[in-house]
């Protein structure tokens, strides 16, 4: 059946008025030089972990495989500077965690791999094949290997494609200088999954307080002969949190509902991140796999705010000293101030799936006492998932493992606009995440 492009989103449930603090919006993405040395882990993704392929003193150049899994849910890892392996070993990760990485010693040169050509695809699996050798993963933070959300089950209907460029945290630009610096590689991004995918129809999906990324995509395609169907365009959101998050961006632009516990695919929609469409499309062109990522580096601790294009590895300690502090950082955050996690150490490398260093000063980092909650309501209002998570709040002290299935605890995608609109400030999401833990523990519902 033939799908009309919406003139307008849907409405979506909840939310929260963050401030947008876009500090970095118009400044123009600067490349880091090559540090000294990288630490690319071995698991940058959602699945199991990559095998390394090297070993020290083993010479590497840029987009060579250092890492890979048999595995299906897995993806492949390269060296993101060319020079010497240094190390092979466990490394603290900015999750707080450990893992093994490949600790590679720049010669300061960068030069390419001379293997890496441009992939022949030819049909849906040769694509696919393709997909899976970038070592592309979800890049607005969540990880998931692209080549597995691009292989749609079989028995499942999909028919529209939706681009994230909503970019709704604080702070973070990356995907709108993504979308303005790189837009012929986004939309031809676009225009090939939707052709390999056999899609109806692709929607771009921004923020109305992105307007110069929402003018320049709606020039390209104005004047692109592959859009002469008008399938692919630009649809406007209101500027509001949590309009990224995939199931509420799927309402925003289909009106469909994503059902608790399914994938966008059980609403017939992919959701691709702007930024892993472009790299795709640059894969697909150059047979460079994904080796670099760019970055929001903003916070009171900052000096000068900027994005920046870095060696996947590179580590954090090394962007803060190309970026400049005007004050010892009291707390480091990955990501955005809503989702984002704080990070133990500022050693740990940068990852496939960040997208922001927020280092913020200590009047930025104080978090008040939660007083008791006053039964206001603000929390249930705010969830987009239509949760009640004072209700969860209270299960997990009590530890009741039926009782937080039965509210669907393991639907809350811990976007944090409850514990944003508490006026008590109560910790509902750490709350919410012990309650998860608890749920796994105790066995999935049946």
């Amino acid at each position: 059946m033939e799908l009309s492009f919406p003139k307008k989103p849907f409405r979506t449930h909840g939310g929260a008025a963050v401030p947008h603090r876009k500090h970095t919006a118009q400044i123009e993405s600067v490349v880091m030089p090559a540090p000294a040395e990288v630490a690319i882990p071995m698991q940058m993704h959602v699945g199991a972990p990559c095998t390394p392929l090297v070993k020290p003193g083993d010479l590497v150049t840029v987009g060579q495989k250092i890492g890979d899994s048999k595995a299906f849910v897995s993806a492949p890892i390269h060296a993101s500077v060319s020079g010497k392996v240094k190390a092979v070993k466990k490394i603290q990760l900015s999750s707080g965690g450990y893992g093994d990485a490949v600790i590679i010693e720049s010669d300061g040169k960068m030069e390419p791999c001379p293997d890496l050509k441009a992939p022949e695809v030819t049909d849906l699996k040769s694509f696919l094949q393709a997909v899976h050798d970038s070592g592309l993963v979800g890049l607005g933070g969540a990880g998931f290997p692209t080549h597995v959300k691009l292989n749609v089950p079989e028995g499942k209907t999909v028919d529209t494609l939706i681009i994230n460029v909503a970019e709704c945290e604080p702070y973070l630009t990356a995907d709108n200088r993504e979308a303005l610096e790189d837009s012929a590689n986004v939309l031809d991004g676009v225009f090939t999954v939707k052709k390999m995918l056999k899609l109806s129809r692709a929607i771009i999906a921004v923020e109305k307080n992105k307007p110069q990324v929402i003018e320049k995509l709606n020039g390209l395609l104005a004047a692109d002969s592959r859009n002469s169907d008008h399938s692919v365009g630009v649809l406007p959101l209101k500027a509001t949190y949590p309009q990224g998050a995939e199931k509420v961006l799927i309402k925003a632009c289909t009106d469909r509902t994503v059902p608790m516990g399914k994938l966008p695919a059980d609403a017939g929609c992919i959701v691709m991140n702007v930024t892993s469409v472009a790299t795709l499309a640059a894969y697909l062109k150059t047979g460079m796999p994904l080796v670099k990522k760019r970055l929001t580096v903003d916070g009171g601790a900052v000096k000068d705010p900027k994005n920046v294009i870095v060696p996947i590895g590179t580590y954090i300690r090394d962007i803060m000293n190309f970026v400049g502090m005007k004050t010892e950082p009291a707390k480091l955050l990955i990501g955005g101030p809503m989702m984002g996690m704080a990070a133990p150490t500022f050693d740990a490398p940068v990852q496939k799936q960040n997208n922001g260093l927020l280092f913020l000063s200590e009047e930025e980092s104080h978090i008040p006492e939660p007083s008791a909650c006053i039964r206001c309501g603000r929390c249930v209002q705010g969830c987009p998932m239509h949760l009640m998570p004072t209700r969860l709040e209270e299960y997990v002290k009590a530890r009741d493992v039926e009782a937080l299935q039965k509210f669907d605890v393991m639907d809350c995608m811990e976007c944090g606009t409850c514990a944003y609109n508490c006026p008590a400030g109560r910790p509902l999401v750490q709350a919410i995440r012990l309650g998860k833990g608890l749920v796994k523990a105790g066995g999935a519902k049946k």
